[in-house]
């Protein structure tokens, strides 16, 4: 039983030693990897115009999305709706959200700005928490409709609901008017 005990351990802890490795080999990478963050997000072009019929977006699963401070960029669920493009962070009120979606916290206590790259372009943003109950509905629908297989109106309240209580933050990705 030792010896199982010491085996297992082992295994434990070369299991913790790559996953601490891979997180530090991504936290400088070009955009995130499928589970870790990454870095700053550097290749692409950055769009220079008016702003974008964001639509577009309906037809794309995850974008990569860069926050500021600390610099970090991960993937994310987007949606567009009534014109505007929004991104959601979930279980804010978890133990797990409140380790893995700290970016979110520190958009909210700290500096808003973010770049979002979508099909090789990136967008500079700022980022807007969202609870207008009008607002959040429009988009609790296109989430519902978009990643939880239609928009029953059962579906469009659970998620608006899970913004009432916290559980679920939506941002804006509002034009960088710096």
């Amino acid at each position: 039983m030792k010896i199982l005990l010491q085996i297992i351990g082992i295994l434990v802890l070369l299991l913790l030693a790559t996953l601490v490795t891979l997180k530090l080999k991504t936290q400088n990478n070009d955009g995130p990897s499928v589970l870790f963050p990454g870095g700053k997000l550097v290749s692409g072009t950055l769009y220079e115009g008016p702003e974008p019929d964001w639509s577009f977006t309906d037809d794309v699963f995850t974008i990569e999305l860069e926050t500021s401070d600390p610099v970090s960029s991960r993937r994310i669920f987007v949606m567009e709706s009534d014109g505007k493009v929004y991104v959601p962070s979930g279980y804010m009120r978890s133990f797990l959200g409140k380790l893995w979606k700290d970016w979110a916290f520190d958009v909210e206590d700290g500096s808003k700005s973010a770049v979002a790259r979508i099909n090789g372009v990136r967008y500079e943003r700022q980022l807007v928490r969202v609870t207008d109950p009008v607002v959040i509905e429009g988009v609790a629908r296109k989430l519902a409709e978009k990643y939880s297989g239609g928009a029953t109106p059962e579906a469009v309240a659970q998620i608006s609901q899970s913004v009432a209580d916290g559980d679920t933050w939506i941002f804006e990705m509002a034009p960088d008017n710096s």
